[in-house]
């Protein structure tokens, strides 16, 4: 579909997500709805050009974090409202325009290769159980004779349950010719796309329904409607891992964001969140657990872990309630109850329980390097910047404050003191 434009209609305000945030700026699996309906396109052209009018330049700079090809414009939402006032204006490079909706997260670029239909116009229609809500597309002999409004429709067109899906394709040379032709002489005073279809019919044209799945044209209007959603794409992530190698247990309770990579015969509990641009290579990730922007690479953590973004663990064992941010480990034992933050820590070493290591002294972060074979013991501080040489003991209770010589053992605790019968004493027995 090398000929191929692609207008994304995103100008809406969304009122019905009942949010100040733009209806297209609402996340499914840790993206903008938007950035969906980008991505698939990008597979088919590259001509995409994304209508803006609310909020325009929030929901640009918020997309382009993720693309920089993209054409955008800004309607003329004054003088031209409404969807068919949105594909004004616009110059598509190829002969064929298709035109999508920015509230459809669960498009697929597979399903739109299927509008590549020698017609004036392809539009995609909705063969349902039920169509109320929907605008009905009245078909005769598999031709699209009439659209008609659910509010405009007769008992008779009330019946009927093809409906329309709100995804077009037209020949560019129609669009550059019919679109000045188009009437806001109506109720809402603004221009709709549909009327089209209706000029179309009127003229003879060719046009062609291509009935789709509702789950991959489903409109997001609600957060109600954006949690559907969601777990349809939930499902989508989680079916492609476990298709590939990865085990996952209980999956309706795993959480994975778009962007997310697991590779190998990686094992992943119930519970888990997997978010950013984590990484998981032949790892376990235990109950409860969640992993952001981070690599794990032959090792296991949780359950209950915490590891945070810029973390990247190797050959490294981390239990549970251990939380690790900026820490690079390899070949590392963390049992339980530690906070590892901007340190690095190396083969065989073994983090004792309550060990912290202290990299913020409220104005700046320092790091701590420790070394191999180094013996953490129990509710150990490490007060950064520090550096722990190879094999090196710290006592149990130590707080760490200057560099540690390779084959020392570190000690600061006061020496014990027992003061006899003084229970007795204290207690006046």
């Amino acid at each position: 579909m090398n000929n191929l434009s692609i207008i994304i209609l995103a100008a809406g305000a969304g009122t019905r997500m009942k949010s100040e945030k733009p209806k297209v700026l609402h996340e499914i699996s840790g993206k903008p709805m938007l950035y969906y309906s980008i991505k698939e396109a990008l597979e088919l052209s590259d001509d995409i050009t994304v209508v803006l009018y609310h909020q325009a330049s929030r929901v640009q700079q918020s997309i382009e974090k993720y693309f920089n090809n993209i054409n955008f414009v800004i309607q003329d939402h004054e003088n031209y409202p409404g969807t068919g006032g949105a594909v004004m204006n616009i110059e598509p490079k190829y002969e064929k325009t298709l035109v999508l909706n920015a509230d459809m997260p669960l498009i697929q670029a597979k399903e739109l290769k299927k509008f590549d239909l020698d017609a004036t116009i392809v539009m995609s229609v909705l063969d349902l159980e039920d169509a109320t809500g929907y605008g009905r597309v009245i078909l005769e002999n598999e031709k699209v004779t009439k659209i008609v409004e659910q509010k405009d429709a007769n008992e008779e067109e009330l019946k009927v349950t093809t409906a329309n899906a709100g995804v077009y394709q037209f020949e560019t040379s129609f669009l550059k010719q019919y679109l000045p032709l188009l009437s806001n002489d109506n109720a809402q005073k603004e221009y709709y796309i549909t009327d089209l279809i209706e000029l179309a019919i009127k003229d003879n044209k060719t046009l062609k329904p291509l009935i789709v799945s509702e789950e991959n044209f489903k409109g997001v209007n609600s957060k109600y409607e954006l949690s559907a959603a969601e777990v349809i794409h939930q499902n989508r992530i989680k079916k492609k891992f476990m298709q590939n190698g990865v085990i996952m247990r209980l999956p309706d309770t795993i959480y994975i964001e778009e962007g997310v990579e697991i590779e190998g015969e990686s094992v992943i509990e119930n519970g888990v969140c997997l978010l950013g641009n984590t990484k998981i290579i032949n790892s376990i990730v235990k109950t409860n657990s969640i992993v952001e922007d981070s690599t794990l690479q032959n090792s296991d953590i949780g359950p209950m872990a915490r590891i945070r973004p810029q973390s990247y663990l190797e050959n490294t064992h981390i239990g549970n309630f251990v939380e690790t941010k900026k820490a690079i480990l390899n070949g590392v034992k963390a049992g339980h109850l530690s906070y590892l933050g901007d340190c690095e820590m190396d083969v065989g070493t073994n983090v004792g329980a309550g060990t912290i290591t202290c990299n913020y002294d409220g104005v700046n972060k320092y790091k701590t390097k420790v070394g191999k074979n180094v013996f953490i013991g129990s509710d150990t501080q490490l007060v950064a910047p520090v550096t722990i040489e190879d094999d090196v003991i710290l006592a149990a209770g130590a707080c760490i404050t200057k560099d540690v010589p390779k084959g020392s053992l570190a000690i600061t605790r006061a020496p014990m003191k027992v003061i006899k019968n003084y229970f007795y004493k204290f207690f006046k027995k």
